[in-house]
């Protein structure tokens, strides 16, 4: 087995850089231990939060995968990059995480936009909601304790 780990990892390494992150952070990846995703409750200045919807599914905070040797911060600045075309900041983690799928738990950082204007990368449509708009939207299930949470401190 150690040589057949071996070869696929020598085999990944002529990989697009950001690909080949992604496949060896799932040969790394142990039974029992979940990959944490990271969720961004991004504020405005008018105190709403930045809404996304799924293609096909609910509402969810933006965010993604934290990939191997990436922290939480790092991972959900690249995510925002990635998904919503901008710079953020993370600030604070609400406590708590969220199972989401069979190997995946969810962690949501608060943050700001520090460059650009969210546009919908990779989501259906994209929404600044204010607190008395949260309940009304469809969350994902892990989404829902953290949106919550939000609508309680807005």
């Amino acid at each position: 087995m150690p040589y057949l780990r071996t070869a696929i990892i020598s085999a990944l390494n002529g990989l697009v850089p950001d690909r080949a992150r992604h496949l060896l952070g799932r040969l790394r990846s142990r039974p029992g231990r979940p990959v944490v995703v990271v969720g961004v409750a991004l504020r405005d200045g008018a105190g709403r939060v930045l809404a996304a919807r799924r293609h096909g599914a609910g509402w969810e905070l933006p965010g993604g995968k934290v990939e191997v040797g990436e922290s939480e911060r790092t991972a959900g600045v690249r995510e925002c990059a990635e998904e919503l075309g901008v710079q953020v900041e993370l600030l604070t983690r609400l406590p708590g995480r969220e199972p989401c799928g069979e190997w995946h738990v969810l962690r949501v950082w608060t943050g700001r936009i520090v460059a650009g204007t969210p546009v919908p990368l990779v989501h259906a449509e994209l929404r600044w909601v204010g607190p008395d708009e949260l309940a009304g939207l469809d969350w994902l299930p892990a989404d829902q304790p953290f949106v919550r949470r939000l609508a309680d401190g807005l």
